[in-house]
């Protein structure tokens, strides 16, 4: 029993030849492993290819009328079949026909008079390519799709975990209920502001949204301490960046995660902590998130008084704009407030 030729179906072979013992010798050739259409011109064949597909044509370059050429072309002027594979047949090679039959699209020739076997070789070899050529398009989008549905699943679980995260770190502080997710979203919105693309702008929002990670590291009864912190609690506070930044920065599968967590207290002045970094020298995130932790904290309440009417946040935010603050990021905050005429960025009264 013949190999099977294409992927384990019988192909379709499309042979042109006006000459009627040539079609029937290449029938015979095939007729133990493909499925053979004969026409007798070169009109007839495009006709019968107008309405079916074929594999593989067979095409004798030599024909009244219509020759192979003139086919070949007509062939590849179509999208339906400008890929299908084509074989010219012909008793006069020569180099500059061979030449010029591969420019115009040909994949192979084979002599007159047919030598069945040799014949046979030619056709499987172009076969076998165009089926792994076929089956290795398929198995690359299955495998690019795969990757895609992958990269999609872990992007959501990455999404689901660095939620419930940032929950744990505002659960060790009851009067900062949501805290994480309201400066991850300020963040965004500042970045937007700011023109950034939504890729950044969501790149943004984690970092924001897992900025206050090292907490996990500070004992409860130090954030939660209702009256002043010593000293060394005030350096057990500040801690929350550097530990932020060790817990963050080894995730390879976002690069600068750890950006907003170790540079979050930094002033725009020189001032803040943990680096002392100053102006640009803070990275453009971090600058961002300091404007809309701050902002945050402000409008939140606390066991020590009530969260900061908006007019108020607002003038803390130009008192510091240049000092504490980045002037640009200050003033684009400073834009979305006044354009929040109803106080919506806050729902004051759910932490009063």
């Amino acid at each position: 029993m013949a190999e099977p030729l294409y992927g384990g179906r019988r192909p379709q072979l499309l042979a042109v030849d006006d000459d009627d013992l040539n079609l029937m010798m290449i029938s015979r050739a095939f007729q133990n492993e493909a499925d053979v259409v004969t026409k007798n011109s070169g009109l007839d064949a495009l006709a019968w290819l107008a309405e079916h597909s074929a594999d593989l044509v067979m095409l004798d370059l030599r024909m009244p009328g219509m020759d192979g050429f003139d086919v070949l072309r007509a062939m590849k002027s179509q999208p339906q079949t400008a890929d299908i594979p084509v074989i010219f047949l012909t008793g006069d090679i020569g180099v500059e026909l061979e030449s010029r039959g591969f420019t115009e699209g040909a994949t192979d020739f084979v002599r007159k008079p047919f030598v069945p076997d040799v014949m046979r070789q030619r056709v499987r070899r172009v076969l076998r390519y165009e089926y792994l050529q076929d089956h290795l398009e398929q198995e690359v989008h299955r495998q690019t799709d795969l990757a895609e549905q992958r990269l999609a699943e872990s992007q959501a679980l990455f999404k689901e975990m660095a939620m419930a995260l940032a929950k744990t770190i505002d659960a060790k502080d009851k009067y900062t209920h949501g805290h994480s997710e309201r400066v991850a979203a300020y963040s965004q919105l500042l970045a937007a502001q700011d023109g950034e693309d939504e890729t950044e702008q969501e790149h943004i929002y984690y970092m924001g949204l897992l900025h206050d990670i090292g907490k996990i590291g500070v004992p409860e009864e130090i954030i939660n301490k209702p009256g002043k912190l010593t000293d060394e609690e005030y350096r057990i506070i500040q801690s929350h960046t550097t530990i932020g930044s060790s817990i963050l920065k080894d995730i390879k599968t976002f690069p600068g995660l750890s950006i907003g967590a170790r540079f979050h207290h930094e002033r725009y002045d020189g001032k803040g902590y943990p680096d002392k970094l100053a102006g640009e020298k803070i990275p453009a995130q971090a600058r961002i998130i300091a404007v809309a932790d701050a902002y945050d904290a402000m409008t939140s309440s606390r066991s020590y008084r009530k969260g900061l009417p908006q007019e108020v946040a607002r003038s803390e935010i130009v008192k510091g704009r240049g000092t504490q603050f980045d002037p640009h990021v200050a003033d684009l905050m400073i834009a979305l407030i006044d354009a929040d005429t109803n106080f919506t960025m806050r729902d004051h009264e759910e932490e009063t």
